[in-house]
């Protein structure tokens, strides 16, 4: 296992540069996601980690090697990617096998290695099929068998869960989890997916066009947004964001509430305030804005409620079994505390 650092780390193809100085330290044994939107960076990202793309500028440092200008299978990593990449002709123990294919390890060594890592994925009875007799997690399971086998200091997964249905992911998701507390290595993982990175990370790491936005754990970067990209990027349904001003102290909202003593009051001039469909509600807390319901979601237990400001439309949560109607006259409330204030200019949060 080990440590890992990007320092000032740059990619440019040709005259473009696509990633503008990322700095990032991850600690041994952590488990760090990548997210982002299509085209901000994290997979060039992870491919310079593992070698695969040049580094343009700057430093990838794993354990205390700059690793530069090393070539992958010098760095101590194994990759898993979106495609599983496993062989069809070959069965599911010559595919981990593979693994090991440069290791010098004694062949009695490698068939035990072997072994010990399809009892840890749960694969022992599997090792003699072939992969067309394996479901897509099953599959999914051996190729990350085969990056395990050779006990790297760093994982790297690149979106490995994309190709799978929505029930085989939850549970890929799960086993992957399990699988980081179990044998504890450094894990750096790339997906589009929010509710991935949230039900996976130690920390998330959110990138947009090259930069990263905010690093931070799951509830930090849902609580605690650093601007108005991480709080619409983090969180299902996105948070509503409204217009508002700050007034002597005071944030004037859209309702025409004046709210007293919050971060971002001081001053004067237009801020928008974020809150999230779940703190938005039609009682409770102060009143935030109004307008008219246009469209409803069951969701069983509760309804998220589409609501038309004549700005602007918002989405709250109602009661699963009393729901307003589709046309009614609605007064939406939070928490004065559930409320984040962002300045209109820059984004920004203001604490």
């Amino acid at each position: 296992m080990a440590n890992l650092a990007l320092k000032a780390l740059t990619k440019r193809f040709g005259d473009v540069e696509v990633l503008h100085g990322i700095d990032l330290d991850v600690a041994d044994g952590e488990f760090v996601v990548f997210v982002g939107p299509s085209g901000c960076g994290k997979s060039t990202t992870l491919r310079m980690i593992a070698g695969l793309e040049e580094v343009s500028g700057g430093e990838v440092i794993i354990g205390d090697r700059v690793v530069n200008n090393l070539e992958p299978k010098e760095r101590d990593i194994a990759m898993v990617f979106q495609n599983y990449a496993i062989y069809p002709h070959m069965s599911v123990r010559k595919n981990i096998a593979f693994g090991l294919r440069s290791s010098r390890m004694p062949k009695s060594d490698k068939e035990r290695r072997i072994d010990e890592v399809a009892a840890i994925l749960g694969m022992s009875e599997l090792l003699n099929r072939k992969p067309a007799q394996l479901s897509g997690g099953q599959r999914q399971r051996v190729a990350i068998g085969r990056a395990m086998v050779r006990d790297p200091a760093v994982f790297l997964f690149d979106e490995p869960l994309s190709n799978l249905d929505a029930q085989l992911r939850t549970q890929m998701r799960l086993e992957i989890k399990k699988l980081h507390q179990r044998v504890g290595n450094t894990i750096i993982f790339v997906t589009h997916d929010q509710v991935e990175a949230m039900t996976m990370a130690d920390r998330i790491v959110i990138m947009k066009d090259g930069h990263i936005q905010q690093v931070g754990t799951p509830a930090e970067v849902y609580h605690q947004p650093a601007n108005e990209f991480v709080a619409q990027f983090i969180g299902a349904p996105s948070m509503n964001l409204l217009d508002a001003r700050s007034d002597n102290g005071a944030l004037v909202l859209p309702s025409g509430t004046r709210l007293e003593g919050l971060a971002g009051a001081a001053g004067g001039g237009a801020v928008r305030i974020g809150v999230r469909p779940d703190d938005l509600t039609l009682s409770g807390g102060v009143p935030i804005v109004s307008g008219r319901v246009s469209v409803r979601e069951p969701l069983g237990p509760e309804t998220l409620i589409y609501v038309d400001t004549g700005l602007r439309e918002v989405i709250a949560k109602a009661d699963g079994r009393h729901p307003p109607e589709v046309g009614a006259d609605v007064v939406l409330h939070a928490e004065p505390q559930n409320l984040h204030v962002f300045d209109a200019a820059t984004g920004v949060a203001l604490r």
